[in-house]
């Protein structure tokens, strides 16, 4: 079987001052674009001849509840489309390339039409998914979590997506050099995300779920201390008390030399700890509002980097495999990692046997007897049981 075998824990596991579990004492398996579905057949053709490296994108996963339900799942990621407008995203170019319309495509949604962020991967080309809107992947969350209101804290992480660089503005379907010119949508929206942009995906996890379903930096920082201090000096929530809730975090990557980055956007004027703000930051060490950093390379140098982030008090997430190339090389070396490291997200494609099989491989991400959740390698105490999680 392939699993995160018998990994054992340190020597020196993070002091635990409430003798009580903590959110960053467990271990989880999450899903990469936990959203994602394939594109239908119809439109293959013209997939294939638009993208790079097209069987990258050939991956498909269960409805979110699903995953959580059948595939002890328990952290998740949406890729976000601002649309504020409504129908922004409604008609993407690969339709029109391939003869198709909302009458005629197999998968359509009526959500694609209303105001909101939508879920989807790439603009114009990758755009199915098991829900459209973060409304409605919300909904379904909170269905589930409202039918299992004990399960451990649900991670979620949130891509800012861009759309300015994946398109020409051309809508001709004209191939150039091979290459299906891209760009259906136009839009200032698509192109910069601003505070308001930002906000917006605050206002919109508050219209679905209530407050105490939330674990906002507003829950944890303490007075006269920033975010990060009261993360390293005073620890996470304990896990009985994160029960049944979600945590949301930006996925992009800090740059502190631009202003218009989302991360400086979101802190600004009075900010900087995250104060009011319900999306947690990817962040930096050192950094006000660093309590979770996203690092999806486990080996090498970097394992010890993961171990020495996640021993200061940090939320780390780290990627198992690489879509395909982990999978057609039969590489468990980086899953390997992945558990070793103590990342307490460790993401991947493949949550379930038979997801690999169209490659001929076998290759699955889970802990050893597909639990939920397992006591921290690196900063469980040693008294942690896994039958103590959920």
């Amino acid at each position: 079987m392939l699993h995160s075998g018998g990994l054992q824990q340190a020597s020196t596991p993070a002091t635990d001052t409430n003798g009580a579990l903590r959110m960053n004492h467990i271990q989880v398996i999450g899903t990469h674009n936990s959203y994602h579905r394939e594109i239908s057949l119809k439109e293959r053709a013209v997939f294939d001849q638009c993208m790079d490296d097209p069987q990258n994108y050939y991956y498909s996963h269960s409805k979110l509840s699903d995953q959580l339900s059948h595939q002890s799942v328990r952290s998740l990621e949406l890729d976000l489309h601002s649309d504020l407008r409504g129908g922004l995203f409604e008609t993407p170019l690969i339709w029109k390339c391939s003869n198709l319309n909302a009458s005629t495509y197999p998968f359509h949604d009526p959500n694609w039409s209303k105001p909101g962020y939508k879920v989807f991967h790439v603009n114009d080309m990758d755009t199915n998914a098991v829900c459209h809107t973060l409304v409605s992947c919300l909904e379904e969350l909170k269905a589930w979590s409202d039918a299992n209101p004990r399960h451990i804290p649900i991670l979620i992480d949130l891509e800012m997506m861009w759309d300015a660089d994946l398109k020409t503005c051309n809508s001709s379907c004209k191939y150039v050099n091979e290459t299906c010119l891209k760009g259906g949508v136009c839009d200032d929206e698509a192109k910069h995300l601003n505070l308001t942009q930002l906000l917006e995906v605050d206002r919109e996890i508050r219209s679905v779920l209530p407050a105490h379903k939330l674990i906002v930096p507003d829950n944890v920082r303490k007075r006269k201390l920033t975010l990060e201090e009261s993360i390293l000096q005073h620890g996470w929530p304990t896990l009985d008390a994160a029960r049944g809730k979600f945590m949301f975090y930006f996925d992009n990557e800090p740059d502190t030399s631009d202003p218009t980055n989302y991360r400086n956007l979101y802190r600004a004027d009075g900010h900087d700890s995250l104060q009011g703000r319900v999306v947690w930051t990817n962040s930096l060490e050192g950094d006000a509002d660093a309590a979770f950093i996203k690092h999806n390379t486990p080996t090498g140098d970097d394992l010890a980097e993961i171990q020495r982030l996640v021993k200061k008090g940090y939320i780390v997430r780290t990627r198992a495999d690489e879509p395909i190339t982990t999978v057609q090389q039969n590489d468990t070396t980086r899953r390997h990692s992945a558990f070793v490291s103590g990342a307490q997200i460790v993401s991947t494609d493949y949550p379930a046997y038979g997801m690999s099989a169209r490659w001929d491989s076998d290759y699955v991400v889970q802990l050893e007897g597909g639990i939920v959740a397992r006591c921290n390698p690196v900063t469980a105490p040693e008294w942690c049981k896994d039958s103590m999680l959920e």
